[in-house]
């Protein structure tokens, strides 16, 4: 049997701390799946949904993009993965009656990781203004209600449309659809706030914002380069991919600012010798200082430029621009500020070269260790004049791999949710639908938030998410939320976000993964993309959780048709009754897409075509991939300060907390703690175990404070610290962002620690 869920908010305010591991999954992420699947759903439920998980005829996992590969195991899924379908499919239930009984400003005093815990949502939830209780609501006055205000707005763009990763691509087709004939590019979503650098990088650089690889690419690798990146908690079933790559030969070279356990040693528990020794994936730790990275790859290029022969000058000549002006950049980087910048010593990058002219075929992985700092595009574009020195682009067994942390956050990019749409997307959209969509960009997330503070945008709806806990400035983002008139979340689970409200709020509960979906025409699936590009189907196997819950595509059909009204000539009860008519029209706007239904019945579905990877062509505005010679940035710390990078622990998905533990950093029952290097904390005087308030410094003069963090001694790079979000992002400035990107700097923020009063 399921659990009961908390009835009141655990005690964080003394974590437990033991030795860091060595190796992840094993037999203990076994126990911990099936402790945490059983809580929420019971032993035959857990069997029933878990051997569905990312099966060709099965549902997509909730949690993280990695790729399926072609052969699967009958349990496809990692203990992260396990835990996110947990939690779709619980058993617990958040029903009108526990409104009535949690007035909206208790909810606002519990933990992120309470309300979650408390179970699906029911019903379609109202809160009047001046109301301290949500109440419930016919779906058809919910929907009056956004049309009340959506009409009242002088301009479309007082509107803001933003979308989770997890909306499937059906939905977020519609619902950018929707936006536009509403008449606003006002579409912001996740990936402004994680790949958005990448995305910029790459886009302009060998011209398609997405990575180049496919996993049979790992496979055929010679190196494989993981930066900023922590596998093992946040995309586990990436372990697997390496663990076969290494088999095949592949050596692995880390480069993070923590050691961590899945890079380590990954224990595979689908196999006997992952159950007992497993095996040492990284083959070459680098230590590097938080955003030294930029000047590393800089250095390293100026060195394979040295060598005799190391250059791939054909590829160089036929496919590339901008080299000369990148070579005289490149050879003005210099050891000593090298060294510097990263922390790194001159043996450590001499060694990590001999592995590179050693390689014919080279990938580099990163995730948010790379995206989220000011100059976190040079940084990935100095990735690219890495590869593309060496003709590592456009041939199997190597490219560019930036892994995505969202279950679909790259599929609905693909399908228009962008504030910055191309022409050719709206010529397309115009074509197919017949009206002129809006040219103007739109709000990106921080451009949202500071027009919901200024009063320039008044009405907020979300498709998925937790934007509250999601976005940086904790306090600036939940005053600007408070300002709006109406704010609307589609969701599956209560979050903060619920209880951070516009003068009106509405709470419409959605279908998860696990669920049937059941329209007029029959039983519907929709679609995925994952983080390589493959487009596969994604068919839910249980009951929903209440009979008053809609679809993601319903929602969007409905809301609508009732805003847009009759006269409106796209067929939003069509698109309603049957997915199908959907992609018919998405195989007819998106380029990628063509034939669409048929290509999906194809089990495991296809891939998208990327030029650069399967003909090395590149669409830049060159024609050819381009060198870039930005100047070499990296954090400057001033004296008796540290360098802090937000993180996730290992019972956490982006901004949901499963649980109170890391296990692997040797977390036990608290988030609130700060890992700092042990030179640090003596140089500082703070003893282990001691607490401390971490304050934030930036160029405004804003203090930024978040209180009560317990110190835990931590072989961090020197200089630099860690904690948890979302409790940290009270210390990310909201205009603290990357160029170009504008994505928040959240990896990259100068703290002082500051004893508490709590100590």
């Amino acid at each position: 049997m399921a659990t009961k869920p908390p009835q009141g908010d655990p005690v964080q305010d003394a974590p437990k701390v033991a030795e860091r591991k060595r190796a992840a999954a094993g037999l203990p992420a076994i126990g911990h799946t099936l402790r945490m699947a059983h809580q929420q759903m019971g032993v035959k439920r857990t069997a029933l949904t878990l051997l569905s998980v990312n099966q060709k005829d099965g549902f997509d996992c909730p949690g993280c993009a990695w790729p399926e590969p072609e052969h699967r195991h009958k349990a496809e899924f990692c203990e992260n993965g396990a835990k996110a379908v947990a939690e779709e499919a619980t058993l617990r239930r958040v029903t009108p009656e526990f409104f009535a009984a949690h007035p909206v400003s208790d909810l606002a005093r519990r933990s992120g990781y309470w309300l979650g815990q408390q179970g699906r949502l029911t019903h379609p939830m109202y809160l009047p203004e001046g109301a301290d209780h949500y109440e419930p609501v016919s779906w058809e006055r919910a929907f009056d209600i956004v049309a009340e205000e959506l009409t009242a707005l002088s301009s479309a763009d007082e509107a803001v449309f933003y979308t989770s990763g997890r909306t499937s691509n059906e939905a977020a087709f519609l619902y950018q659809l929707f936006a536009r004939k509403l008449g606003t590019n006002n579409l912001p979503d996740c990936s402004n706030m994680c790949h958005e650098s990448s995305g910029s990088a790459l886009s302009e650089t060998i011209g398609v914002g997405k990575g180049s690889v496919l996993l049979d690419d790992l496979y055929q690798a010679d190196l494989i380069v993981v930066a900023g990146q922590n596998p093992g908690t946040n995309h586990p079933r990436m372990l697997s991919a390496l663990e076969k790559a290494k088999a095949n030969g592949a050596r692995v070279v880390s480069v993070n600012p923590l050691p961590e356990a899945g890079l380590e040693r990954f224990k595979n528990p689908q196999t006997p010798k992952g159950l007992t020794a497993g095996t040492t994936l990284t083959d070459l730790f680098l230590q590097i200082r938080i955003g030294g990275d930029q000047a590393l790859f800089r250095l390293l290029n100026k060195l394979i430029l040295d060598t005799p022969g190391a250059v791939d000058e054909e590829f160089v000549r036929g496919h590339t621009h901008g080299f000369e002006q990148f070579t005289e950049a490149a050879r003005a980087a210099d050891w000593d500020g090298t060294l510097a910048a990263t922390g790194l010593t001159r043996e450590d990058v001499e060694r990590f070269l001999r592995m590179v002219l050693d390689s014919e075929r080279i990938v580099v992985c990163w995730a948010m260790g790379l995206t989220q700092h000011k100059h976190s595009v040079p940084m990935i574009r100095e990735i690219v004049n890495f590869l593309l020195l060496r003709g590592n682009i456009g041939r199997p067994g190597a490219g560019v791999c930036p892994v995505r942390g969202h279950s679909n956050v790259q599929g609905d990019r693909t399908m228009g949710i962008f504030e910055r749409p191309a022409p050719a997307f709206l010529e397309a959209l115009e074509r197919e639908f017949g009206f002129a969509p809006p040219r103007e960009h739109g709000y990106d997330v921080v451009r949202a938030i500071r027009a919901l503070r200024d009063g320039e945008a008044k009405v907020f709806f979300a498709m998925g998410g937790n934007f509250v806990s999601a976005s940086p400035d904790t306090k600036v983002t939940e005053a600007a939320m408070r300002r709006a008139r109406l704010t609307v979340h589609v969701s599956t689970k209560l979050n903060r976000s619920h209880a951070v409200t516009g003068a009106r709020a509405l709470i419409l509960p959605t279908l998860g993964r696990t669920e049937r979906d059941l329209q007029a025409s029959g039983e519907q699936f929709v679609t995925v993309e994952d983080s390589m590009g493959m487009v596969h189907a994604s068919r839910g196997r249980l009951e929903p959780a209440s009979p008053h819950l809609l679809s993601e595509p319903a929602i969007v059909c409905r809301l609508a048709r009732r805003v847009l009204g009759t006269e409106d000539d796209v067929p939003w009860e069509e698109f309603e009754k049957d997915y199908a008519t959907v992609r018919d029209r998405i195989a007819r706007v998106v380029p990628g897409f063509e034939d669409f239904n048929a290509r999906v019945a194809h089990p495991g579905g296809f891939a998208l075509p990327h030029a650069p990877r399967d003909e090395r062509r590149f669409p830049t505005a060159t024609g050819k991939a381009n060198f870039t010679a930005a100047p070499v940035e990296y954090p400057h710390l001033p004296e008796g300060r540290l360098l802090l990078q937000t993180l996730r622990s290992h019972d956490q998905y982006n901004t949901t907390i499963y649980g109170l533990d890391d296990r692997y950093r040797g977390i036990r029952n608290g988030r609130r703690v700060v890992l700092v290097n042990p030179d640090d904390a003596q140089a500082l005087k703070l003893a282990d175990g001691s607490y401390v308030d971490l304050v934030s410094e930036w160029k405004d003069g804003v203090e930024r404070r978040a209180p009560g963090f317990r110190v835990v001694h931590y072989p961090t790079a020197r200089g630099c610290a860690a904690a948890y979000y979302p409790e940290t992002n009270v210390l990310v400035p909201l205009d603290a962002t990357a160029d170009v990107s504008n994505t928040p700097a959240s990896k990259s923020v100068v703290v002082r620690l500051e004893q508490s009063a709590t100590d």
